[in-house]
């Protein structure tokens, strides 16, 4: 199928302005500074750009969130941070193509009337963040950013910056929370920030996939853009495959692929030809899936019949002989670790979690954990500021809803049934 992001991700120059304007890139930045802004926002909303991040909010509509008043700076944050355990897909687009992300950028603060924008970029990217910023200043030396963009009278900014390594930092507020220099906790809203964001000023928060997808659009047109994916989830989705699978690694895929097609076919299939056990399909916070639940296409609505989320794109591949409860215990001891403490209900709850699926692990479970477990994930679901807890609970109740049996067995037996070493 037509790929929109990855085209030319196989060049190792692509990454370098003089290549990427080699094969049109900037042609579309040129297109979008002589169309009326009000037109490239409704290009965005025919797409059905969804949000790549996690929540898939329509980008469009969002952009509409802005106020009218221009009295005000407005800001842009592109949300690099990408810290879910299991994604690994704007990485490759800042590795590979970040004048793709900056050609969005670009386009997308030229539509919102937007003169700075900033790059959130997650600490540990260390050699992502540097290509970025060589990126950055190629396209002011090139006069793509900066004052007078292509002779068009616009000004635009943009800035990279680097997180601290905290999870919480992916969750916009505190994401812009850390770029202001505070503690990376997240907000109450409303106020939303779309009216009062970065530093006080209207701010849109994207993701880097989300905004990469943008010159396409402009240079193709919206319904295009949507034609490639279904209904409400318009387009191609970076997809990364982690696990025993024998192809690991992103794929452009439609938003109307399989999950059993991703598997199976894309990545190849498990290894060694091991048995297929459990899909996490979007990134470890999202419900895990069982193999008789694979038929099902990558878009927010049919995940979310079967009671999960394609979220950011990584799916995590669990083969036969995996301890559930081992796994389980794992991600609850990553989460308990990154809550910002801030909600009682987070702060104390991830670590409950995290305690009581550690004693199970180690063969120390007693009768009515699971229970209690469950509890706590009923007192916890939607009662914080942020989503934090909630990425928390998904996991933890679909594994036992869904593999009750194996952790009643870790229970009574006091062992792990898989052999594995307390």
């Amino acid at each position: 199928m037509e790929t929109v992001l990855t085209t030319h991700f196989a060049d190792e120059q692509y990454r370098h302005v003089d290549t990427y304007l080699r094969f049109g890139g900037y042609a579309a930045l040129r297109k979008a500074l002589s169309m009326p802004k009000e037109q490239i926002v409704e290009e965005v909303k025919k797409a059905n750009l969804r949000g790549r991040g996690g929540a898939g909010f329509p980008a469009g509509v969002k952009w509409g969130f802005l106020p009218k008043d221009l009295s005000r700076p407005r800001v842009l944050v592109i949300n690099a941070d990408e810290g879910e355990p299991g994604t690994f897909k704007d990485r490759q687009i800042m590795a590979r193509a970040p004048h793709l992300l900056l050609e969005g950028i670009a386009i997308s603060s030229y539509a919102m009337t937007i003169h700075v924008s900033y790059i959130y970029i997650r600490g540990e990217f260390v050699r992502e963040a540097k290509i970025v910023e060589e990126a950055v200043a190629e396209a002011y030396a090139k006069g793509f950013l900066g004052k007078n963009l292509l002779g068009s009278g616009f000004d635009l900014d943009v800035t990279v910056h680097r997180g601290a390594g905290a999870y919480i930092c992916g969750e916009e507020t505190s994401l812009i929370n850390s770029l202001e220099g505070k503690r990376g906790w997240p907000r109450i809203k409303p106020p939303f920030p779309a009216s009062v964001g970065a530093f006080g000023l209207p701010t849109i928060v994207n993701n880097v996939e989300t905004i990469a997808d943008v010159p396409w659009i402009v240079t193709h047109g919206g319904e295009k853009f949507a034609s490639l994916g279904v209904e409400k989830n318009g387009g191609t989705r970076l997809i990364g495959v982690s696990g025993p699978v024998n192809r690991p690694g992103v794929y452009e895929l439609s938003a109307g692929v399989l999950l059993r097609e991703v598997i199976y076919t894309h990545a190849g299939g498990l290894k060694d030809g091991k048995a297929l056990k459990a899909v996490i399909p979007g990134g470890s916070s999202t419900p895990v899936l069982r193999p008789d639940e694979i038929d099902v296409t990558f878009d927010i609505e049919s995940m979310g019949k079967i009671g999960t989320m394609p979220g950011s794109g990584g799916v995590i591949v669990i083969a036969e002989g995996t301890c559930m409860v081992r796994a389980l215990s794992v991600l609850m001891k990553f989460y308990a670790h990154e809550s910002c403490g801030q909600c009682t209900p987070c702060r104390e709850g991830t670590g409950w979690l995290a305690k009581i699926m550690g004693r199970i692990e180690n063969g120390q479970g007693r009768e009515g954990d699971l229970e209690l477990v469950l509890d706590v994930c009923d007192n916890m679901m939607g009662r914080t500021i942020c989503p934090l807890a909630d990425a928390a609970v998904m996991p933890a109740q679909s594994f036992i809803w869904k593999f009750r049996e194996e952790f009643d067995r870790h229970i009574q037996d006091q062992k792990c049934p898989f052999g594995n070493k307390f």
